[in-house]
């Protein structure tokens, strides 16, 4: 476990949105935030008590941004960044959060997919593996169609694609070598679940203690990435059962302390749906945010308690709650937002502007919140809130 003592130095790796939630909720809590990403005025360095602008897939300068400030904690935040130096700054006693392992296994979707579905046993969709084209055609055609093609490093549903027939494999495997991260060629293939629910279960293991449960976050995605959010989700017992238990498991077996972001499929007939593995992140969710109007306490600051070593007495959902993106609908050097007096005049909402300094089509500005006596009421006003807000060009 970290040393107790206060104020603590942390060191963000990724400076988004969802590192800006971290970096407030530290501060919070009296520690001194340090962010770092790869492009300077990102959304929590606006926030931070000292920004850094490094490569982030430099090894060398990722290791030589965190010697120079040598943080209590390294918090990383994105997927797009040198995951192997952490081992080595984890070898000099600095704490990575959740370990530098576990960090760079989720980071690669063939390494956790294979210690979900190899080292334990959890049920994923049926995959493998591809090298070039010619492989991706011969993995494909024994799941059956459609399939889903990704890079096994990408963010964000980049370089991911639904294939229908034999004919798409093509553009499919050009699609994923663009949008990889990285310079390898490989990709994971997998059958098409048809689910009837996403759900993300927000999985919190603190250094000492047992493992807790948020309630469940349904949510829908397009293009790879989330559009709105929900909690609770609407789960049968043996559903919502089943999920803490493969969650519990994969995040014992990354180990470290922090919040975790795992996600399921549910398919089958309502009340009988099985419950499949499909994703982990190693730190809150972009469908979180939701937490901020649904639970007393936001993952963010479920996160900070856990890698801080301070107490969660407990979780639990204050009021039905729902998300909505904002999006961006073309390029633009400079941001302005038109629209947001009228989204705080729906009942219930909250909307978080993310300050990214510039835009392209479908990049996240933004996100509308809302809360409701049902969640179907929260839904409707997140979804109202966020349409009546439009990025466009500053000045």
């Amino acid at each position: 476990m970290p040393p107790s003592p206060f104020p603590r130095t942390l060191m963000l790796l990724g400076s988004g949105e969802l590192g800006k939630e971290v970096a407030i909720a530290a501060q919070r809590l009296g520690c001194r935030v340090i962010a770092v990403d790869r492009y300077a005025g990102a959304p929590a360095m606006q926030v931070a008590d000292q920004a850094e602008v490094i490569a982030m897939t430099d090894p060398e300068a990722l290791k030589a941004v965190v010697r120079r400030h040598r943080p209590d904690l390294v918090i990383p935040e994105i997927e797009a960044l040198a995951v192997d130096a952490l081992a080595e700054i984890e070898a000099e006693g600095i704490t990575v959060i959740p370990t530098a392992r576990a960090t760079a296994v989720t980071m690669n979707r063939d390494r956790i997919r294979d210690l979900a579905a190899g080292t334990l046993g959890l049920r994923t969709a049926r995959f493998a593996y591809a090298e070039s084209a010619e492989e991706l055609a011969a993995a494909a055609a024994p799941l059956g169609w459609p399939v889903v093609v990704k890079p096994v490093m990408s963010s964000s549903g980049k370089g991911q694609s639904v294939v229908r027939s034999v004919e798409g494999l093509a553009a499919a495997w050009q699609a994923a070598l663009d949008g990889a991260r990285g310079a390898g060629a490989r990709v994971i293939v997998e059958e098409f679940l048809a689910f009837e629910l996403e759900i993300t279960l927000l999985t919190v293991r603190p250094w000492a203690g047992p493992t807790l449960f948020c309630p469940p976050i349904g949510h829908l995605q397009e293009r790879g990435d989330y559009q709105c959010s929900w909690q609770p989700a609407a789960l049968g017992e043996a559903q919502l059962a089943a999920a803490q238990a493969m969650a519990l498991a994969v995040t014992n077996e990354l180990g470290g302390a922090g919040l975790f972001g795992v996600e399921f499929f549910l398919c089958g007939e309502p009340g009988q749906e099985e419950v499949v593995f499909s994703e982990l992140s190693p730190r809150p969710h972009d469908t979180g945010l939701v937490t901020l109007m649904g639970q007393n306490l936001s993952e963010f600051e479920l996160h900070l308690r856990a890698v801080l070593g301070l107490p969660i007495p407990a979780i639990r959902s204050s009021a039905a709650a729902a998300s909505r993106v904002i999006l961006a609908d073309q390029a633009l050097e400079g941001v302005a937002y038109t629209g947001v007096a009228e989204a705080l005049a729906e009942p219930d909402t909250q909307v978080l502007l993310f300050g990214k300094p510039d835009a392209r089509p479908n990049r996240r500005m933004g996100v509308a919140l809302a809360a409701g006596a049902t969640v179907a009421e929260a839904r409707a006003r997140a979804d109202r809130a966020a349409g009546r807000i439009a990025v466009v060009a500053a000045g």
